[in-house]
């Protein structure tokens, strides 16, 4: 059995994950939880992550992969509400893309309601914490 190539992108600010506001994000670093899940799904899946604060580096990794990779899962952070260029890249490339929020973005400020980027994904998930990147793996199944 192949295993799956899937990648996890995070865009700005998700590298303070664990220090930044823990009553929203919670206290566990990306890296902590990126762990996890290799080992949970190491035998159905080739799992690679990938944060930027940079905007174009971001799309250059969605060109990278998007064509040879299975799924991407892609929690753009503040650029979900104002990026066309990511918006953009993600309907170029052929691999499918899950958008994650972590938070319940419908819940906070309302400039969070709106998303570029949905329109070119298989889907969201959106307020589950963490488990959110979970669910969206699983999605690739």
């Amino acid at each position: 059995m192949t295993k799956k190539q899937i990648l996890i992108v995070n865009g700005p600010n998700l590298n303070l994950l664990g220090k930044r506001e823990p009553e929203i994000y919670g206290h566990q670093t990306f890296e902590q939880y990126f762990e996890i899940l290799r080992d949970k799904f190491e035998s159905h899946v080739d799992l690679h992550y990938f944060q930027s604060n940079h905007e174009g580096a971001l799309i250059d990794k969605i060109h990278e992969v998007g064509f040879t990779f299975d799924g991407i899962v892609l929690n753009a952070g503040g650029l979900t509400h104002t990026s066309i260029a990511l918006a953009d890249a993600i309907a170029a490339v052929k691999t499918p893309t899950v958008e994650v929020h972590i938070s319940n973005v419908h819940a906070r400020e309302e400039y969070r309601h709106h998303s570029f980027l949905s329109k070119n994904c298989i889907g969201i998930i959106i307020g589950f914490g963490l488990r959110g990147y979970d669910f969206a793996i699983q999605t690739f199944l």
